[in-house]
């Protein structure tokens, strides 16, 4: 694991989740494959495995550059920024 600028810039604490799944998956009726949460806002979204990829969407629409695993026992970061775990 790397460290990166984007890291150092993120809200401390960390933010509260929005949800406890993701909300546009729900929506549409898909099921989210793997979730994460924004480290910026705490936007809850389905990983790129999912269906429609809504957490890299989220990235690509507000700029955010890091988000974290939202799954159980899972602590990895990932800088969409950098393309690199942190």
């Amino acid at each position: 694991m790397s460290e990166c600028s984007h890291v150092a810039e993120l809200p401390r604490p960390e933010p509260v989740p929005s949800a406890l799944t993701c909300s546009e998956c729900l929506a549409l009726g898909s099921h989210p494959v793997q979730l994460r949460m924004c480290l910026e806002c705490g936007y809850v979204a389905c990983c790129d495995s999912s269906p429609h990829r809504h957490a890299t969407a989220h990235h690509h629409s507000t700029g955010h550059p890091v988000m974290r695993s939202f799954e159980p026992g899972e602590t990895w970061r990932w800088c969409y920024v950098d393309g690199s775990i942190v």
